[in-house]
């Protein structure tokens, strides 16, 4: 069953990513910088929690990948990430401002990982993991996602990441849910107790991701 999933799993990235880099614009790290008012209110502030759905600290984004970055984006703008203060952000955007935008958090301190040290599952955690063919699409350590426009998870916070899973089996509501045929036919084999302990697992993961406060707001200045 594992390799079966893990199969079509391969097919669907081997189909899908050929169009999906095709699609997407060159970012521009700089123009992006000057792109990131609404974002680093939540983002850039260490530990800042949201509490819609459900309190969970926002998700470390400096370091994540650019097309990950726009595919969440363009995600939140069709509806298919239901979040409203998300798809309020995501709604004025060009695909050049998230590419812009991608651009400039995929090169926002990212940290090294190549030190990372192992840390081995619990035999329970071990038979999800398998189960869940995870590591067959986020790859090695949880930080090299075998298609560009999957994220990195190792390190993010655990409680977003518990959060995010079981919006992928959420259904039938306007407000909140993600809709992913392969996440949400992942997501629902598990139980939340479960998924819990997937995401702390991976959370306790060394990985590239960060957030890191913005130096100064600069107020006052004008659009460019």
């Amino acid at each position: 069953m594992i390799k079966t999933l893990t199969t079509v799993l391969a097919l669907t990235v081997a189909s899908v990513t050929p169009v999906a880099q095709a699609q997407q614009s060159k970012g521009d790290a700089k123009a992006g910088e000057g792109k990131i008012a609404m974002c680093i209110g939540c983002h850039g502030i260490q530990g800042y929690q949201a509490s819609f759905p459900e309190v969970y600290k926002v998700p470390k984004i400096s370091g994540q990948g650019a097309p990950y970055i726009v595919a969440a984006l363009q995600a939140y703008q069709k509806g298919e990430r239901k979040h409203p203060t998300m798809r309020g952000i995501a709604d004025p955007l060009t695909e050049q401002d998230m590419a812009d935008v991608a651009a400039y958090y995929a090169e926002h301190g990212v940290a090294k990982a190549a030190d990372a040290k192992v840390r081995e599952p619990s035999t329970q955690v071990a038979a999800l993991l398998q189960k869940g063919a995870c590591v067959s699409c986020h790859g090695q350590g949880f930080s090299k996602p075998i298609d560009p426009s999957y994220p990195k998870v190792a390190g993010q916070y655990a409680d977003y990441l518990y959060s995010a899973l079981k919006s992928y089996k959420t259904e039938g509501n306007p407000h909140i849910g993600r809709s992913n045929g392969v996440m949400a036919g992942i997501a629902k084999q598990f139980t939340n107790s479960e998924l819990k302990a997937l995401a702390n697992y991976i959370g306790s993961l060394d990985g590239e991701l960060q957030t890191l406060p913005q130096p100064h707001f600069r107020l006052g200045q004008k659009s460019q």
